[in-house]
């Protein structure tokens, strides 16, 4: 089978075909023949490493979200997932060959759920690390919902800081699913266009307005949670417009690795500054982290594509450095690699 890997770790040209032996299933695993696998930054980010040129050993095959069909089951699973479309979640994580930059992939049966035939590989592809991400830092509000859903947050307000990006579409989605009042910030008209395609019901340009005035006027007593890609420019204003016990999820550090919080803006409401990694999450979180994006997506609630604020662009396999390149370069919309072109 055709696979990308890296021996080394670098820019993305380390990234190379080669071709692998297909690998057989363990107990409890399942063997998937990927459709698509979809490009986050947390892959190139692994890829490239703390230091560049440092060996990887064995190889790794990159890329932690992907879809396709179930191909052969391991002793302990229920036969009955062979032939099914599935996304998968994490499967590069402590997994050298468990990658989807790849024809089939080798993972445990969890890390695998059920894709409804209505939905696209390409909506599968998308689902795992964004919105799995959102789902987390809009369940880590103290006194708000741990699970999402209809109603869920009806009377909340969240802001979402980078609604154009994967994570904040993801989050706008998920929290209009679950009838919160969405507020978002972008950096351009184009990408507040985005934003609202997604389904924001307040759109602001933080290069154009004053982010705090708006959103007060918006949420006089303050948003319930932020879902922040950018803290540290972002942390006065998160504590200027945050609501009596809310939350900031910080999941990304976009515009500077280390944040200056403002102690006493915080401290009066109660806030909490939450810090969120998938890999690391509770483990008591993520079973209800995936059955509300697989109820979402069984609902017909997730979309993703132009016309849902998430521009695409799909790479063939023997592309992936290009793919990898464009997340790298911060493409707006959803990177994809066509393992099997449709």
């Amino acid at each position: 089978m055709r696979a990308i890997q890296y021996s080394v770790t670098g820019e993305p040209d380390v990234l190379t075909l080669v071709d692998r032996p297909l690998t057989e299933v363990g107990p409890g695993e399942v063997r998937v023949r990927i459709h698509r696998s979809g490009v986050n930054p947390t892959d190139w980010k692994s890829r490239r490493g703390s230091e560049a040129g440092t060996p990887v050993h064995p190889a790794q095959v990159p890329n932690q979200d992907g879809s396709g069909l179930v191909d052969a089951v391991g002793q302990g699973v229920d036969a009955a997932l062979a032939g099914r479309r599935v996304w998968l979640w994490e499967a590069a994580y402590q997994r050298p060959s468990g990658g989807t930059a790849q024809e089939y992939a080798v993972v445990p049966a969890r890390h695998v759920v059920p894709l409804p035939d209505d939905a696209s590989y390409d909506l599968g592809a998308a689902l795992g690390v964004p919105f799995l991400t959102a789902h987390r830092c809009l369940t880590v509000t103290e006194d708000g919902p741990d699970r999402l859903g209809p109603g869920k947050l009806a009377g909340r307000t969240v802001l979402v800081a980078g609604g154009a990006g994967a994570v904040g579409n993801a989050a706008i989605q998920l929290a209009r699913w679950s009838d919160a009042t969405v507020i978002t910030t972008v950096s351009s008209p184009e990408k507040g266009r985005l934003a609202a395609l997604a389904g924001a019901d307040h759109v602001i340009d933080y290069k154009q307005q004053d982010v705090v005035a708006e959103v007060r006027a918006i949420a006089p007593h303050g948003v319930h949670t932020i879902v922040e890609v950018s803290p540290a420019a972002n942390a006065a204003i998160d504590a200027a417009v945050i609501a009596p016990n809310g939350s900031v999820s910080v999941y990304a550090t976009d515009g500077g690795a280390t944040t200056e919080l403002p102690v006493r803006a915080s401290m009066v409401p109660n806030a909490r500054w939450q810090f969120v990694l998938l890999y690391t999450a509770p483990e008591s979180w993520r079973p209800r982290g995936l059955a509300d994006v697989a109820a979402a997506v069984e609902s017909g609630a997730i979309r993703i594509g132009p016309d849902a604020g998430l521009p695409l662009h799909h790479y063939p396999l023997d592309r992936a450095a290009d793919a990898h390149a464009a997340v790298e370069d911060a493409v707006v919309g959803k990177v994809l690699i066509d393992v099997i072109p449709d």
